[in-house]
């Protein structure tokens, strides 16, 4: 019941970054057999012109990424990881338009994420799974 409000409150926040009105067939329901099939097979879940909803697991850390127009919204379902946000992207490469990966970051801000955490980052900041132990399992939001 809870990952079904955080992931609807987390729709909202999309709903809000938008500038048209929405409509009630805008209306975007996900059934908990989707949600719970993505756990174990990620994916998008749902996508509008100004957001993406999807499901992410992750087993070991990733690239550094930073994009120019898109707000990020993580919410962890379980699992750790380390997350590095800020600082300076390394080994910066254009991967297409408004979006930069890296080898990882110099300086920024370490962040110890855990099951139940959410954390909002905003477009044009520099992001990573520096480190993940075991697994992480996550919502994504991505609002532009």
């Amino acid at each position: 019941m809870l990952r079904s409000a955080v992931l609807f409150g987390l729709l909202g926040f999309c709903a809000l970054a938008s500038t048209a009105p929405a409509r009630a067939d805008d209306v975007v329901y996900i059934g908990k057999e989707k949600v719970a099939a993505a756990m174990t097979h990620p994916g998008v879940l749902s996508s509008g012109s100004d957001y993406i909803v999807s499901m992410s697991r992750r087993d070991k850390g990733g690239q550094s990424e930073v994009h120019a127009d898109e707000t990020d919204v993580f919410y962890v379902l379980d699992g750790s990881a380390t997350f590095v946000t800020g600082g300076t992207i390394t080994d910066p490469q254009t991967t297409e338009p408004g979006q930069i990966r890296g080898s990882g970051i110099s300086g920024g801000q370490t962040h110890k994420l855990s099951k139940g955490d959410v954390i909002v980052i905003p477009k044009g900041t520099p992001h990573w799974f520096k480190e993940v132990p075991k697994v992480v399992v996550y919502y994504v939001v991505k609002a532009k």
